[in-house]
Protein backbone atom coordinates (compact mmCIF):
# COMPACT_ATOMS: atom_id res chain seq x y z
CA UNK A 1 0.00 0.00 0.00
CA UNK A 2 1.90 3.15 -1.39
CA UNK A 3 0.87 6.50 -0.64
CA UNK A 4 1.06 9.44 -2.97
CA UNK A 5 0.58 12.89 -2.30
CA UNK A 6 1.80 15.76 -3.16
CA UNK A 7 4.09 17.78 -0.81
CA UNK A 8 6.10 20.61 -0.13
CA UNK A 9 10.09 19.39 0.24
CA UNK A 10 10.43 22.25 3.13
CA UNK A 11 14.12 21.15 3.61
CA UNK A 12 17.28 18.50 4.11
CA UNK A 13 20.13 18.34 6.86
CA UNK A 14 22.89 16.30 7.65
CA UNK A 15 22.34 15.08 11.13
CA UNK A 16 25.88 13.20 13.03
CA UNK A 17 24.31 9.98 10.67
CA UNK A 18 21.42 10.49 8.75
CA UNK A 19 20.02 13.03 6.08
CA UNK A 20 16.42 14.57 7.55
CA UNK A 21 14.58 15.28 5.15
CA UNK A 22 10.97 17.18 6.28
CA UNK A 23 7.85 17.84 4.08
CA UNK A 24 5.07 19.73 5.05
CA UNK A 25 1.16 19.02 3.87
CA UNK A 26 -0.95 22.17 3.73
CA UNK A 27 -4.13 22.29 4.73
CA UNK A 28 -6.54 19.38 4.86
CA UNK A 29 -6.94 18.27 1.05
CA UNK A 30 -5.56 14.74 1.71
CA UNK A 31 -6.74 13.72 5.60
CA UNK A 32 -7.24 10.37 4.18
CA UNK A 33 -3.63 10.00 2.97
CA UNK A 34 -2.43 11.42 6.42
CA UNK A 35 -4.70 8.83 8.46
CA UNK A 36 -2.66 6.09 6.82
CA UNK A 37 0.84 7.99 7.13
CA UNK A 38 0.13 8.37 10.88
CA UNK A 39 0.48 4.60 11.25
CA UNK A 40 3.60 4.21 9.45
CA UNK A 41 5.07 7.05 11.92
CA UNK A 42 8.28 5.57 14.14
CA UNK A 43 8.77 2.81 11.06
CA UNK A 44 11.07 2.14 8.12
CA UNK A 45 9.28 3.31 5.02
CA UNK A 46 10.59 3.10 1.52
CA UNK A 47 10.49 6.75 -0.08
CA UNK A 48 10.33 7.94 -3.56
CA UNK A 49 10.08 11.53 -5.48
CA UNK A 50 8.82 12.69 -8.24
CA UNK A 51 9.40 16.07 -9.74
CA UNK A 52 7.25 17.36 -13.20
CA UNK A 53 6.31 13.44 -13.15
CA UNK A 54 9.73 12.11 -13.60
CA UNK A 55 11.86 10.10 -10.93
CA UNK A 56 14.20 11.86 -8.67
CA UNK A 57 15.84 9.15 -7.23
CA UNK A 58 14.15 5.52 -7.08
CA UNK A 59 13.12 3.68 -3.82
CA UNK A 60 15.00 4.86 -0.62
CA UNK A 61 15.04 3.56 2.57
CA UNK A 62 14.06 5.79 5.52
CA UNK A 63 13.34 6.31 9.21
CA UNK A 64 10.01 7.79 9.52
CA UNK A 65 10.64 9.67 12.12
CA UNK A 66 7.73 11.58 13.28
CA UNK A 67 4.79 13.45 11.99
CA UNK A 68 3.21 16.40 13.45
CA UNK A 69 -0.15 18.25 12.86
CA UNK A 70 -1.24 21.28 14.13
CA UNK A 71 -4.27 23.73 12.27
CA UNK A 72 -2.53 24.52 9.22
CA UNK A 73 -0.23 22.17 8.05
CA UNK A 74 1.00 18.40 8.80
CA UNK A 75 5.74 18.06 9.37
CA UNK A 76 6.58 15.30 7.61
CA UNK A 77 10.30 13.93 9.26
CA UNK A 78 12.43 11.00 7.43
CA UNK A 79 15.68 10.05 8.51
CA UNK A 80 17.85 8.49 5.41
CA UNK A 81 21.11 6.29 7.08
CA UNK A 82 24.13 6.30 5.02
CA UNK A 83 22.85 6.22 1.24
CA UNK A 84 26.00 4.02 -0.35
CA UNK A 85 24.56 4.83 -4.47
CA UNK A 86 24.26 8.84 -3.59
CA UNK A 87 20.52 8.74 -3.70
CA UNK A 88 20.15 11.23 -0.55
CA UNK A 89 22.85 13.95 -2.36
CA UNK A 90 20.29 13.84 -5.59
CA UNK A 91 17.37 15.16 -3.31
CA UNK A 92 19.36 18.37 -2.22
CA UNK A 93 18.81 20.60 -5.51
CA UNK A 94 14.77 20.02 -5.08
CA UNK A 95 14.18 21.14 -1.53
CA UNK A 96 12.10 24.11 -1.16
CA UNK A 97 10.51 22.83 -4.22
CA UNK A 98 6.73 20.84 -4.49
CA UNK A 99 7.22 17.35 -5.35
CA UNK A 100 5.21 14.02 -5.48
CA UNK A 101 6.15 11.65 -2.23
CA UNK A 102 5.54 8.12 -2.37
CA UNK A 103 5.41 6.58 1.10
CA UNK A 104 5.25 2.73 1.23
CA UNK A 105 5.82 0.70 4.06
CA UNK A 106 9.36 -1.48 4.18
CA UNK A 107 10.22 -4.99 4.97
CA UNK A 108 13.26 -3.82 6.96
CA UNK A 109 12.78 -3.19 10.46
CA UNK A 110 14.37 -0.52 13.12
CA UNK A 111 17.42 -2.72 14.18
CA UNK A 112 18.40 -3.64 11.06
CA UNK A 113 18.19 0.14 9.48
CA UNK A 114 20.21 1.54 12.57
CA UNK A 115 22.80 -1.60 11.90
CA UNK A 116 26.36 -0.45 11.52
CA UNK A 117 27.84 -1.33 7.86
CA UNK A 118 30.83 -2.89 7.59
CA UNK A 119 33.50 -0.49 5.36
CA UNK A 120 36.77 1.55 5.83
CA UNK A 121 37.30 3.14 9.28
CA UNK A 122 38.34 6.75 9.46
CA UNK A 123 37.34 10.17 10.34
CA UNK A 124 36.20 12.68 7.96
CA UNK A 125 38.01 16.32 8.26
CA UNK A 126 36.65 19.43 7.81
CA UNK A 127 38.31 20.41 4.74
CA UNK A 128 37.16 17.25 3.05
CA UNK A 129 40.26 15.00 3.48
CA UNK A 130 39.36 11.75 5.35
CA UNK A 131 42.05 9.95 7.56
CA UNK A 132 41.61 6.52 7.83
CA UNK A 133 42.42 3.50 10.56
CA UNK A 134 45.64 2.74 10.22
CA UNK A 135 45.37 -0.88 11.19
CA UNK A 136 43.37 -1.39 8.08
CA UNK A 137 44.81 -3.45 5.08
CA UNK A 138 44.83 -0.84 2.08
CA UNK A 139 43.60 -2.00 -1.35
CA UNK A 140 46.69 -2.27 -2.34
CA UNK A 141 48.25 -4.79 0.25
CA UNK A 142 45.21 -6.80 -0.76
CA UNK A 143 45.83 -7.17 -4.12
CA UNK A 144 49.40 -7.82 -3.83
CA UNK A 145 48.10 -10.32 -0.93
CA UNK A 146 45.77 -12.30 -3.79
CA UNK A 147 48.12 -12.49 -6.47
CA UNK A 148 50.27 -14.12 -4.25
CA UNK A 149 53.50 -11.71 -4.97
CA UNK A 150 54.25 -8.07 -3.22
CA UNK A 151 55.10 -7.52 0.94
CA UNK A 152 53.60 -10.25 3.20
CA UNK A 153 51.42 -8.95 5.77
CA UNK A 154 51.27 -10.79 9.28
CA UNK A 155 50.64 -13.82 9.63
CA UNK A 156 46.82 -15.20 9.18
CA UNK A 157 45.37 -17.25 11.92
CA UNK A 158 44.06 -21.09 10.87
CA UNK A 159 42.00 -22.28 13.58
CA UNK A 160 39.54 -23.88 10.94
CA UNK A 161 39.91 -27.21 8.83
CA UNK A 162 39.16 -25.24 5.58
CA UNK A 163 41.90 -25.23 3.32
CA UNK A 164 42.16 -21.60 2.84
Amino acid sequence: MKTTMNVLFKSMQKDDKKEILKFEIKGTEDAGDEMELFELSGSIVVLSLKVGGDDVCGDVSAEFISMQRDSKKTVMKFGIKGERDGKAQKLYEFAGRNVELGVAPSQMSIEEFNEPREGIRGKINPDGTVDTDPNQVTLEEAAAASEGGGEEGPPMPNDDELPF
